[in-house]
């Protein structure tokens, strides 16, 4: 998948014109490409159109126009955009209360290690999560990761795949839907 260009970001006066329209189907995307793995960890799948979207709503939110401002969001949201062969999540660790989150985020210390992504019949692939985001003493409630598929995983991924967190505080698996299968496969290329 190719990166954003900043060419195919519009300035804000544009995107406002075009909001009310590509909005709700960016929504529709994302809701589609949003994953929950047991209670508390939700993966947010992401594509071109999704980091697109992201960066034209942060030039908004941020009242973002000088071009060297804007080529800095592209190039920092282009770290999301999957290479070919990949894929690439927002990783939301979600806890209600401000008190629980600082508790389990020091819990779930290690959680870099024990995310996978199985393909039935090719097994298992590590999540490669961003070390920035990583601290020593806790974790960051987002995290953005990237899991790189070998080509048998990608010629078997129609048949099944799972989402699975082993770590020792958290336990889960979520086997993806056919249509959950099919709206991914097309970050492969």
């Amino acid at each position: 998948m190719q990166p954003i260009d900043i060419s195919e970001i519009k300035n804000i006066a544009d995107y406002e014109l075009e909001r009310e329209r590509w909005r709700p189907q960016i929504l529709a995307l994302k809701d589609r490409r949003r994953i929950r793995l047991g209670d508390h960890l939700t993966f947010l799948f992401e594509n071109r159109e999704t980091v697109r979207y992201q960066i034209q709503e942060m030039m908004r939110i941020e009242r973002i126009v000088k071009p060297a401002d804007i080529a800095h969001e592209v190039k920092t949201y282009n770290e999301l955009v999957p290479a070919p062969g990949e894929l690439s999540a927002s990783l939301f660790i979600e806890y209600t209360t401000p008190e629980e989150r600082a508790v389990k985020l020091r819990e779930l210390l290690g959680l870099d290690r024990h995310i996978w992504l199985e393909v039935s019949a090719a097994g298992r692939t590590p999540a490669l999560f961003d070390n920035r985001q990583i601290a020593t003493d806790r974790l960051s409630s987002v995290q953005y990761i990237k899991f790189r598929m070998s080509p048998a995983q990608i010629r078997h991924w129609r048949e099944g795949a799972s989402l699975i967190a082993d770590h020792p505080c958290y336990q889960a698996v979520r086997f993806l839907t056919p249509a959950e299968l099919a709206d991914l496969a097309a970050d492969f290329v």
